[in-house]
């Protein structure tokens, strides 16, 4: 059963975060840029939330009896409701019949809230998560790791010079993309996003990266990268052919909005690709 103290804790929140910036490679770092919208839909069927003034009860949308696969969430009317102004009203205001909710959902990633009316049809609540129908979206656009265009296989790199990462962007290895689908009078959409990258450098050090990061040009002679790039302190003559071995690993996160239900929530996937870089030592002639 949802906690209502959980359920009133939910805010959604934006970090501004630097571009770049090296870990420790014991902390492992953050990875959470791109956009992918995925419509999917519910089905109908259920059991209302409490009633209006039930002070907190919390009752099961989903269907009694054995078989069912449709997961249930766990609706608690929230008490006391959240001020006039807060976000968990939707847009709905005091003057309208109708309370705010937590909603718990098995498998989901914490509490969310709805807003809804007095009085509704118990068949019209949605029995199904509507977290867990974005998730197989998602998986239906088949998002694939990133595309790594520097450091490069066929490149020879430098110890102490800056090593310039980064991405060759795409619908799938990074978005935008969208997929829409809809059934029961019920949408969900989606929006996905690659917002972080983490470079696992193979000399355990780690470098997140907020962005894809910019292709090395010449002219750029031996300037650092402006938003994603590494210096090897030593060089890989001691690795299997003298090479790093490392990964990419992008952070996806996923929004999503039931307009119909007034409910929103979000959740993180991500997706890695394996890299190597010959590093070696510049050679001085007397």
């Amino acid at each position: 059963m949802l906690r209502r103290a959980a359920a009133a804790a939910v805010v959604l929140a934006g970090v501004l975060a630097p571009a770049g910036h090296a870990d420790d490679g014991r902390s492992g770092g953050i990875c959470k840029g791109a956009t992918m919208f995925v419509k999917v839909c519910a089905s109908d069927g259920g059991t209302a939330p409490g009633a209006p003034g039930s002070g907190g009860t919390a009752t099961s949308a989903g269907t009694s009896g054995g078989g069912s696969s449709k997961p249930s969430c766990t609706y608690t009317r929230l008490d006391p409701q959240p001020p006039p102004d807060n976000m968990f009203w939707k847009g709905h205001d005091r003057s309208e019949k109708g309370a705010v909710y937590g909603v718990n959902c098995p498998n989901s990633q914490g509490a969310r809230t709805v807003w809804l009316p007095d009085g509704q049809d118990p068949d019209a609540t949605p029995v199904i998560d509507p977290e867990a129908v974005a998730r197989r979206a998602v998986d239906s656009m088949k998002l694939a790791g990133p595309v790594v265009g520097s450091p490069r296989e066929a490149g020879t790199y430098v110890v102490g010079m800056p090593m310039w990462m980064h991405l060759e962007p795409s619908p799938t290895t990074y978005g935008p993309a969208e997929a829409s689908a809809t059934a029961g009078g019920v949408t969900v959409t989606a929006t996905a996003k690659v917002t972080t990258v983490r470079w696992d450098m193979g000399d355990g050090t780690t470098v997140t990266c907020h962005g894809p990061g910019t292709k090395y040009t010449p002219e750029q002679g031996k300037g650092m990268s402006p938003d994603c790039a590494h210096r090897y302190q030593r060089s890989a003559s001691d690795k299997p052919d003298g090479r790093y071995r490392g990964t990419a690993t992008a952070a996806w996160t996923i929004t999503w909005t039931a307009p119909a239900l007034g409910d929103a929530g979000e959740f993180n996937e991500t997706r890695q690709t394996t890299w190597t870089a010959h590093v070696g030592e510049v050679q001085v002639l007397n």
